[in-house]
């Protein structure tokens, strides 16, 4: 491969470090103004299913590899999904999180790969 060629290539990856590391900061952040979370699925049930009748909300969730109940009063159920809905978020911007740091290690990789031709082709 020419020089000028590894010189692009380096070039290019130099930008999408920067990108990426940017692109980690902003879910940093993002991250970092998340409120009260909690895991599960909300569901309203019935003491009778069939008349639809004795309505209760339940949530249910695994924590450290153990099913959990519990009971929630409905006056409390707008604050329960709010938490849902913010650990939901959360586990998205994980994921993001984790691609993009994965995008990094690789091109770190191959910016070592390259830099590492260069120095054993100029010897």
């Amino acid at each position: 491969m020419r020089k000028d060629s590894i010189d692009k290539l380096s070039m290019k990856s130099i930008t999408a470090l920067k990108t990426i590391t940017k692109g980690i900061s902003s879910l940093q952040r993002e991250l970092s103004q998340l409120g009260p979370m909690r895991p599960g699925c909300l569901s309203r049930q019935y003491r009778d299913p069939q008349r639809k009748k004795g309505a209760y909300y339940q949530l249910s969730y695994t924590y450290k590899m153990r099913s959990k109940t519990e009971y929630i009063l409905e006056e409390l159920v707008p604050e329960i999904r709010r938490e849902l809905a913010e650990y939901k978020r959360y586990k998205e911007l994980n994921q993001e999180w984790i691609q993009l740091s994965i995008e990094r290690s690789r091109l770190q990789i191959k910016q070592a790969k390259q830099t590492a031709g260069r120095t054993s082709g100029n010897s």
